[in-house]
């Protein structure tokens, strides 16, 4: 075996003859399809030695005859890829860069570095021996720029923030098999993987990490050209009229759409057909007279207020299993405008129908309510059986309406019960059945026209029976006499500043 040392030290790293010599060598036999890392070395062929100079004549690390030998300790290696961009395999993983010193990879902590692969899946990395001049003073300064040089292949940096709304979905991560070259391509499901399309985005829209923002300015319809993996479109505060069959094609990771403040009227029938991810629809403020069929069966929140439904027909929420939260204040809907089997299927937490014209409680609400706000209307009483279906109410907003009138015992149907809003209504007293409500903690009674607050209207009767103490009773803004009501009426207060009283003004 012929013994050849490392070549002499070059000038510079451009002109080192080694990796001139092998770059010409690895274009002109087609590189990218070596074997294996031996035959690679066998390209190399450093100058001839003459007597006297240094090395080892031994190449110690492959083991091939005319191999070049592994470096000493003090000597970096500088990894560079050296096949053209044609010849690259289609598949290109990314995979980690090293330094290699003394034999042993260093790696180079950059997510997305991406050296080039043959199509064998080998990473074809060029180690060429850079001897450093003698003396500890000249070692750092070549190590840092070999250091650089493979640093400057790394693809941009990519935030992931708060907005990216695919943090479920976006690029697969990569493993342990993929960081160290081995294959994996029988494990990658391509519809795991979502691409990007950085490059599109609609004229005077703001376009970052999946968000469009295409908001105020004034646009007639949905803009074209919006990239395929959008998560969170914004079209609020514009003119658009109607909603096409093809507006949101090919928007299938599409989770969030903000259409508020336009002038909808019209929306096609398979609008939404292609938003099969979409979780939240934002519709309100617009001119809709008929909540849109076919929504997606994926929606989970769907606010629609302040728009000109009057009508609420049997099977529109049909097939939104997944549905949590409906927000459809600000229309003029009344009572005879739901019919029966409206809410059929649905498992509500949340109900807003505030602003409207309902005259009394709505009794064919979905049964799982834990939230029912019916704020700004005009009921005018409770009635006994009003509250029975909705047992699992933990809040009940039913301020500023016309309320005179609570039946004994309606209250007895929620008890799990946390918080009432009876405030800015014409109740004359405080409604019976608050002491058997064991987990009721806040009651809004302020601005009504009560005269006189009893002993036993708050606590129960005996210590120990209330499960949870108030922590807020308003009464301000009542005809009461504040002097007049005896402490033990709020013996299950947790504090006395949670007590409002005072500030009536006839």
């Amino acid at each position: 075996m012929v013994k050849i040392p490392p070549p002499p030290p070059p000038h510079s790293l451009t002109d080192a003859p080694a990796l001139k010599q092998a770059s010409g060598r690895l274009r002109g036999v087609g590189a990218c399809r070596l074997a294996n890392e031996e035959t690679f070395h066998r390209l190399i062929k450093p100058s001839p030695v003459r007597d006297g100079e240094g090395g080892s004549g031994r190449g110690e690390g492959s083991g091939v005859e005319g191999a070049p030998s592994l470096p000493a300790a003090s000597t970096p290696f500088l990894p560079g890829a050296l096949c053209p961009h044609s010849a690259l395999s289609a598949s290109r993983p990314r995979v980690w860069p090293s330094l290699v010193r003394d034999g042993n990879a260093v790696p180079l902590h950059s997510r997305n570095t991406s050296p080039w692969h043959g199509e064998d899946g080998r990473v074809l990395v060029l180690r060429i021996p850079l001897p450093l001049p003698p003396g500890p003073s000249a070692m750092w300064p070549l190590w840092l720029l070999a250091s650089l040089l493979a640093l400057s292949q790394a693809l941009p940096f990519e935030q992931r923030g708060f907005w990216d709304f695919t943090l479920d979905d976006g690029p697969f991560m990569m493993n342990d098999e993929e960081a160290s070259g081995a294959d994996t391509s029988g494990i990658l499901d391509p519809d795991s993987v979502t691409p990007t399309y950085s490059a599109m985005c609609p004229f005077g829209c703001h376009c970052h990490l999946r968000v469009v923002q295409c908001s105020d300015l004034g646009l007639k319809s949905v803009p074209k050209e919006i990239s395929p993996d959008t998560t969170l479109l914004d079209l609020q505060n514009n003119d658009i009229s109607e909603l096409r069959k093809d507006d949101f094609k090919g928007l299938q990771h599409l989770y969030a759409l903000v259409l508020v403040n336009n002038k909808i009227s019209k929306i096609h029938e398979k609008a939404f057909s292609p938003l099969r991810k979409l979780q939240k629809l934002y519709i309100s403020k617009n001119h809709l007279v008929e909540i849109p069929p076919n929504l997606p069966s994926s929606l989970v929140e769907l606010r629609i207020h302040d728009n000109r439904i009057r009508k609420v027909p049997k099977g529109v929420f049909s097939g939104l299993r997944n549905m949590n939260c409906i927000e459809m204040g600000g229309n003029p809907l009344e009572n005879s405008g739901f019919e029966p089997g409206a809410f059929d299927g649905l498992k509500l937490n949340y109900l807003r129908i505030s602003e409207a014209k309902l005259t009394g409680i709505p009794k064919d609400l979905p049964e799982t309510l834990n939230e029912l706000h019916l704020d700004h209307n005009k009921i005018q009483a409770i009635e006994l059986e009003d509250l029975l279906r909705y047992s699992k109410l933990y809040r009940l907003g039913l301020g500023h309406n016309q309320i005179r009138m609570i039946e004994n015992g309606s209250l007895s149907f929620l008890p799990t019960l946390r918080e009432l809003h009876l405030d800015n209504n014409k109740l004359a007293r405080v409604p019976s059945g608050l002491p058997d409500l064991k987990l009721l903690q806040v009651v809004y009674l302020h601005s009504n026209n009560i005269t006189k607050v009893g002993v036993n209207d708050f606590c129960p009767v005996g210590f120990g029976v209330k499960r949870a103490y108030y922590n807020g009773i308003s009464l301000f803004n009542n005809p009461v006499p504040y002097w007049e009501v005896q402490p033990a009426t709020f013996r299950c207060v947790t504090d006395r500043l949670a007590i409002q009283f005072g500030n009536y003004k006839k």
